[in-house]
């Protein structure tokens, strides 16, 4: 009979994993993490208990132990098959044993095996991984501890087995988390955001350099821990270089010293004020069922599906004239608009635009594999290099065939992917960014999707950096061995990342320098960065171990991608990196058997699998929190809003200004005069949230508004209003699009990253029709819409 004092599963089992605490160290953009779990068993039964569980992908595991009274058992890297046997064999002699490994299909999972917990007795485990931190669009750095396992979908006829998540509900995780942060740089630190509840944050000296944080109390478990760090200064290039290890083998990666450089490209201002009017654009956007689940919690009503809409929109408003674009959507089968990538024109984005507001979270399944496989055959554009924008909540279980197929088409286009809500698999959407020499953004918590997608696009528009190549100037008798892959994509303010080896012969200079030279829109560019070569003492040997991370995914993807003869040679490789550096690859795994116990552990033992928690509700639940709404999910407007649109529409229907939009929603037209009245009154509205989108719905392809009574609607007016205060010598669409301008500037500057290059876009087109009364329209403008924007604002 099994006694049931302690915390239970979903099906009334005891849970022996009680608490998991998690202490982060931060230095400058390197994380430690180090989590301590602790384990208890109240049962009468022996117990082996199974925790699967997430880690960032590109975690370097490091350290991994166990205490149990006083004894302190510290695991060995072993090749996976020794460390399962091993581990088998102690288990089944009575003595106690602990496993880690990784997953074989996804690096962002992994399997912790604690066995022979006999009855009464504790056990705390300790796990650490080192991390760099990536660069945000707004240049904070971000440190996710994944909290959420959602169920990995994994694809029939897909390599290898899935992985098998106990998962419960997050309300119902049985055991508890803690976690706290200690942050330091060279530069002061101005503050650090979170989704989920911080304490205050504690400054430790005067200069604002040193800080801790910790999270509030009562962590649900319903979103990732996501910390956002911002220093005070802009991020400048840096290098660390850290000692060998005294008792390693001289000549090998952990005897020498390691050099990580950390370099941020500046490209010139009159490069990066000319953004490509050429390029194929493909949108490649998740239909399975879990995008049905609402973006967070505060918003019910916004769906991940309904927010890839309205980024859709986003996006297909401010691609430029000229390029080529298709969309695809997937789930257990996948759909296209158009057979092969058109050139993008009033008619093709009206055509795709009229389908996106049909799209649903309706396909099943999550196959991603098959429309990127359809996407690469089909042929490139001359003069028209493939963007390729992919959208999914990462849950996929087949992440290692996906990331495969990008870098096996790396030559071929560039990949920018998005990871959508709280569980995103961290190695699927930073992996492909990688592997397609692109850049990954997640979207959690209360974040938008628009401006994080709309940034990019900003970087797809960036001229495509060419012929990269590094050069070292270092002292006479020092020489360098780079380990990290080479760079194949550089994108303005973003982070690039060298590790190598130094071998040191003899040398009194002190100083070297690394130079990385590549090709801007066709004119040779370079940035180098000087740095001594006094190196640092970290007994966790931090750069060492992110370096030979870098070595062992680089292996592992190229023994994946070669399959040839030297398949066994490329695992050794792997291995005897791995063990000797003493982290973690799919290869290897972490083994410590407690020997010293002095008695056998007697008696059968019990499975307890540690449940997960996954993030959403029941799906049907979420799906009552959705409007049923006729038209694109953009179309949600305040009630005079509501108002004025329906007031507009019956004036469109009776003048005939424009022939009906077919992006209209016309539930409008059927409700009373009563309110068509009121929407008469010329007071001007403030706007909503919503009214930027509403705006950018009216944007024609090459970047102009049309004036009539639907944008004065959106704009807070009416159209009588709108035509009375236009200047006579402008003809219409100047007018229309100089007001969407200021009000975009003076209405929705705090929006302006979702806005900026569609707003570009209509600038280029108004100094295109070379009108002579500009001036005069923007004070009349600003008179109209209660504004103080100044034409040079504007772009005009």
């Amino acid at each position: 009979m099994v006694n049931c004092c302690g915390l239970l599963t979903d099906k009334k089992e005891p849970v022996p994993l009680k608490s998991i605490d998690a202490q982060l160290e931060v230095k400058d953009h390197v994380a430690t993490l180090v989590s301590t779990l602790n384990y208890e068993n109240k049962e009468d039964k022996p117990l082996e208990a199974v925790f699967v569980f997430p880690l960032p992908g590109d975690a370097a595991v490091c350290h991994f132990s166990a205490q149990i009274g006083k004894t302190h058992i510290v695991a060995e890297v072993k090749k996976k098959q020794q460390a399962q046997e091993e581990y088998d064999d102690a288990l089944s002699s009575g003595q106690q044993a602990f496993l880690l490994e990784e997953s074989d299909e996804s690096p962002d999972i992994f399997s912790m095996k604690v066995g022979s917990l006999p009855p009464g007795e504790s056990a705390s485990i300790r796990l650490e991984y080192v991390t760099e931190l990536a660069v945000q669009a707004d240049d904070g750095l971000r440190f996710c501890l994944p909290a959420v396992l959602n169920p990995r979908y994994q694809p029939q006829g897909s390599e290898g087995s899935s992985v098998q998540v106990t998962s419960v509900p997050a309300s119902l995780v049985p055991y508890s988390l803690s976690f706290s942060a200690r942050v330091s740089s060279p530069r002061p630190i101005s503050k650090i955001e979170s989704s989920c509840s911080l304490e205050p944050l504690q400054y430790l000296n005067a200069d604002q350099t040193l800080a801790t944080v910790k999270l509030g109390g009562g962590h649900k478990f319903d979103r990732d821990i996501e910390l956002l760090i911002y220093y005070k200064d802009a991020h400048q290039p840096s290098a660390i270089v850290e000692a060998g290890q005294a008792s390693a083998e001289p000549g090998s990666l952990m005897g020498d010293p390691v050099v990580m450089v950390s370099l941020y490209p500046e490209f010139p201002q009159s490069v990066m004020s000319s953004l490509a009017a050429c390029g194929e654009f493909v949108f490649l956007v998740d239909r399975s069922g879990s995008m049905r689940r609402a973006m967070n919690h505060n918003t019910p009503q916004e769906t991940r599906i309904s927010s890839a809409r309205d980024t859709l929109l986003l996006l297909l408003k401010s691609l430029p004239m000229g390029c080529y674009f298709n969309i695809y959507s997937f789930g257990s089968s996948f759909e296209h608009i158009f057979p092969k990538s058109v050139e993008y024109s009033e008619k093709t984005m009206e055509e795709a635009l009229n389908k996106v507001e049909k799209m649903e979270s309706d396909l099943g399944g999550t196959e991603i594999l098959q429309p990127l496989k359809h996407i690469y055959s089909q042929a490139c554009i001359p003069k028209h290099p493939r963007q390729l924008f992919v959208f999914t909540d990462g849950e996929v279980g087949n992440t290692k065939e996906v990331t495969d197929l990008v870098k096996k088409n790396a030559g071929s286009h560039r990949c920018f992917s998005f990871g959508i809500g709280e569980g995103a698999s961290s190695a699927l959407i930073n992996g492909m960014a990688k592997e397609g020499r692109g850049h990954a953004q997640f979207i959690t918590g209360a974040d938008r999707m628009q401006p994080k997608v709309m940034q990019s696009l900003r970087f797809a528009l960036q001229p495509v950096v060419e012929n990269i190549s590094v050069s070292w100037d270092l002292p006479k008798g020092v020489s360098a061995t780079v380990l990290s892959p080479p760079i194949t994509a550089i994108f303005q303010g973003q982070r690039s990342l060298i590790y190598a080896q130094l071998t040191l012969q003899s040398s009194e200079a002190t100083d070297g320098s690394v130079t990385v030279r590549y090709s801007l829109a066709g004119h040779p560019s370079q940035s180098q960065f000087h740095f001594n070569l006094k190196h640092a003492d970290d007994s966790r040997l931090t750069v060492h171990r992110l370096a030979a991370r870098t070595m062992i995914r680089s292996l592992e993807s190229e023994e994946r991608t070669q399959r040839k003869q030297n398949d066994e040679e490329m695992k050794k490789k792997v291995v005897e990196l791995s063990v000797q550096s003493g982290v973690s690859s799919s290869f290897t795994a972490f083994i410590a058997v407690n020997k010293d116990s002095g008695k056998s552990v007697e008696g059968p033992l019990v499975r307890r699998n540690v449940p997960t928690p996954f993030y959403g509700r029941n799906i049907m639940t979420t799906a009552c929190f959705a409007p049923q709404m006729a038209g694109r999910s953009y179309f949600s407007a305040p009630p005079q809003m509501e108002m004025m649109l329906r007031s507009a529409l019956r004036l469109r229907s009776k003048c005939r200004v424009d022939s009906p939009r077919k992006d209209i929603n016309f539930w409008a037209v059927i409700q009373s005069e009563a309110c068509v009245e009121e929407s008469r009154k010329p007071e001007a509205v403030v706007p909503s949230k919503d009214a930027l989108l509403q705006l950018v719905s009216l944007q024609k392809a090459s970047g102009y508004w049309i004036l009539d009574a639907i944008l004065a609607a959106v704009l807070g007016k009416t159209g009588e209003q709108v035509e009375k205060a236009k200047p006579q010598s402008v003809n219409h669409e100047v007018w229309a699009s100089i007001l969407a301008l200021i009000w975009l500037h003076g209405f929705k500057m705090d929006a302006k990253e979702e806005w900026e290059l569609l707003a570009m876009k209509a600038a280029s087109w108004i100094k295109a029709q070379n009108a002579s009364s500009v001036s005069e329209c923007v004070e009349a403008g600003n008179a109209l819409l209660g504004c103080g924007v100044k034409k040079e604002a504007l772009g005009l």
